[in-house]
């Protein structure tokens, strides 16, 4: 008699799978621990890569974007310890602990949540509608939604976890009204945040991109202006800067192609701003969700919250930098080493305490809300993250965990058999991409590879024999490739922070917004690739490329975009 058949032992596909994950985690513990026993590297070799792709895998999979990054974390400290029990531990109080215990991240956690609380507050007490009547009015359209969002994420340029949010928070009321998927806004949200803060003049990342090209040179010896020469890369960053040209030509034409093509049909034809089962990273109340007694309210009772937070953003990162560079010597310290010096964690903890206390006091003085009313709002809000912020402690934890593990390490020696001069921007960044896009931080990418690339693009091209004139181009090119590559993985991998903030602040469905944008950040990478970081090494002028891939990128959209409502909805 077959047991399996007659249904007297039961294994369901969940629990098919948990034993299955068992089973791999127990092997690659006992490989880990024999691997330890053999050899001592800086690297676990391919099992350091088992965490962030089991944990990318199943959320795009499952659609169990806490489960996922559970079970790959768990599965990276089995790896570390030897033992699933051992590791069961650690994982509650090392790794989530450190990860909660971070002051930086504390801060990133305390601006998502009083962030919250104030979109809460305006949300409640019908200030939200007033600018979204006051936007309604100037912005026409669908078409004119998209432009608009894009433009004030280019505009807010300066960081981009406050570009997120504030772009994300103030323009979803708007694009709800209009039909915009709230997929559609989650992308313009993250394709305006970190590329554009990478490219700017002035932002919080030029400040630590500048410092390690400063750390470089020092470490060679050399006397250049750091400064300077990211200015000059900057033409070369592809990535970022064709990511910003897409937007454009997307929010202009209507035209989408891909997933997001089938979610913008959804929303115009259905109403249904996110797909059916879709499980929003944050449900802070939009507009529509208020008290109807309520009389219609100014629009600068959101307003000035908002602007709020960005001029004390920017004011912020301005003193707070000043002071740090004075108490490091620095007599009369420009704006690239105040930028430098600035704790851009602490300015956006205080950005979001006065924007949340402005919210407060404006909707209770104009008596839309008593004290305890507004109070309720705030905690409505800042609960409706607890998503996120679960999702933002996980992500940081395996980020932790692929750290012990050497997961950049281990890419990075892989591709060192494939480096040649005239192919060394490319290399450098679709490794920078890997590796990113598998740990999920930019930053920590960029630290990673820049005190590796910089020398290397300096010595490699000379050593090859190469003109002068190419050589520079390929090391300009291949420093711009470290900051590009690192800024692809913090746009679109699942457990990047910019990522899970974008889902956050547009209430979107994480992996929704994940599969929707990675066909435009690949079409991108792609464009990139052939028409900039593959010439450039054979001596091509970045402003030839930039233009060409300008001219790829608005053809891509044109021939394989259509507009939502030129077509019914698929089934």
């Amino acid at each position: 008699m077959n047991i399996w058949r007659r249904g007297l032992v039961r294994i369901t596909p969940a629990a098919g799978w948990a034993a299955l994950l068992f089973v791999a985690v127990m092997l690659a513990g006992q490989t880990a621990l024999a691997a330890e026993e053999t050899t001592a590297v800086a690297h676990r070799g391919w099992l350091s890569v088992i965490p962030p792709v089991l944990a990318i895998g199943l959320a795009l999979w499952k659609r169990q974007v806490l489960v996922a990054l559970v079970l790959g974390l768990f599965t990276g400290i089995v790896i570390i310890e030897g033992n699933p029990f051992t590791a069961f531990l650690r994982l509650g109080d090392e790794y989530l602990v450190g990860a909660l215990a971070d002051g930086d991240h504390a801060a990133i956690l305390m601006f998502t949540a009083i962030l919250g609380g104030m979109v809460g507050v305006l949300s409640k007490s019908g200030a939200t509608e007033g600018i979204v009547h006051w936007l309604g009015g100037k912005v026409g359209g669908r078409r004119g939604g998209q432009m608009a969002t894009a433009a004030m994420g280019t505009a807010i340029f300066f960081d981009d976890y406050a570009n997120t949010l504030l772009v994300g928070a103030t323009m979803r009321p708007l694009t709800d009204r209009l039909r915009i998927s709230r997929e559609k806004l989650a992308w313009l949200v993250d394709s305006t945040a970190a590329p554009v803060a990478t490219v700017a003049v002035v932002s919080t990342w030029v400040g630590f991109e500048v410092g390690l090209i400063q750390d470089a040179m020092a470490s060679m010896g050399q006397s250049s202006q750091a400064y300077t020469f990211f200015l000059q890369s900057i033409p070369y960053s592809f990535y970022p800067l064709l990511t910003m040209v897409m937007v454009y030509p997307v929010a202009t034409t209507g035209r989408d192609y891909g997933p997001m093509l089938q979610a913008e049909r959804r929303a115009l034809h259905l109403g249904q701003l996110l797909a059916p089962g879709a499980r929003p990273a944050s449900d802070v109340p939009v507009a529509g969700e208020v008290d109807p007694d309520l009389k219609p309210a100014s629009p600068l009772l959101a307003g000035i919250p908002i602007l709020g937070v960005i001029v004390t953003t920017a004011l912020g990162l301005y003193f707070n930098g000043r002071g740090a560079a004075i108490a490091d010597g620095i007599a009369d310290p420009g704006l690239r080493e105040v930028l430098n010096n600035a704790n851009s964690f602490s300015v956006l903890m205080w950005a979001a305490l006065v924007g949340a206390t402005l919210a407060v006091t404006l909707t209770t003085a104009t008596r839309r809300f008593t004290l305890a009313d507004a109070m309720d709002g705030f905690i409505d809000g800042s609960k409706a993250m607890i998503v996120a912020v679960a999702i933002l402690l996980l992500a940081w934890s395996l980020s932790s965990v692929c750290k012990n593990l050497g997961t950049a390490e281990y890419l990075i020696e892989v591709s060192r058999d494939v480096l040649s001069a005239r192919l060394l921007p490319l290399v450098v960044f679709v490794l920078a991409a890997a590796v990113s896009f598998a740990t999920g931080t930019s930053w920590g990418t960029m630290a990673i590879l820049m005190p590796l690339v910089y020398p290397m693009g300096h010595q490699l091209p000379l050593d090859a024999g190469l003109p002068v004139a190419t050589a520079l181009h390929i090391h300009l090119a291949a420093v711009s490739a470290v900051l590009a590559g690192a800024v692809f993985g913090d746009h679109c991998s699942p457990i990047s922070d910019t990522t899970i903030l974008s889902s956050l602040a547009t209430g979107s469905d994480h992996v929704d917004h994940v599969k929707t944008q990675l066909p435009y950040a690949l079409t991108v990478a792609g464009v990139a690739a052939v028409v900039g970081y593959v010439p450039v090494g054979y001596g091509v002028s970045p402003w030839i490329s930039l233009g060409l891939g300008a001219v790829a990128v608005v053809v891509v959209v044109w021939r394989f975009g259509k507009r939502a409502g030129d077509m019914p909805l698929e089934p």
